[in-house]
């Protein structure tokens, strides 16, 4: 059940970084307390009496974070906050292989990323017991077999492709 979390966890971590995607400033400089609103000073009260000290980067990544924090609907934040318990409660080796599936799935083509999504979500609009056994498949499956199995989808998907245009 645990790896099924994490598939989920890494699967939601993928979908959500084009949405929250923002190119960092090319040379950061200091975000003043004092020109925070009062709503993100309240949010980030934690860093008030440290926040001089830490870097500017990291000062640009919290306003930005608390912006978008403040400006999501309540359920949205419940699920954010019910992720970031799910994220917190897994082990650090787990999260780490997470960081790293997701710096791998940040250096795909966007047109890599985007088949990736597709995937996602035509398992996940498969009936349970089709999901489970296609899991049951591949966790039981060689190296070798993970490939076939591989390139047997990416020949269905190529079939099912319109021609290009001439």
């Amino acid at each position: 059940m645990s790896a099924l979390r994490s598939i989920v966890a890494v699967a939601w971590l993928a979908l959500a970084v084009p949405a929250f995607a923002q190119a960092p400033p090319a040379a950061s400089q200091p975000v003043p307390w004092s020109g925070l609103s009062a709503e993100q000073q309240q949010l980030l009260r934690p860093y008030a009496n440290q926040w001089q000290s830490l870097p500017p980067e990291r000062q640009a990544a919290l306003a930005r974070g608390s912006q978008r924090w403040l400006a999501m609907p309540p359920e949205q934040r419940d699920l954010a906050r019910q992720r970031f318990q799910q994220w917190h409660a897994l082990p650090p080796q787990q999260r780490e292989m997470m960081r790293e599936r997701l710096q791998q799935f940040r250096s795909l083509t966007p047109e890599q990323q985007n088949m990736m999504r597709e995937n996602f979500h035509r398992f996940q609009q498969l009936p349970p017991e089709q999901r489970r056994n296609l899991r049951q498949r591949w966790q039981a499956a060689t190296p070798a077999e993970r490939q076939r199995m591989i390139a047997r989808a990416r020949a269905a998907r190529a079939a099912r492709r319109p021609p290009p245009p001439r």
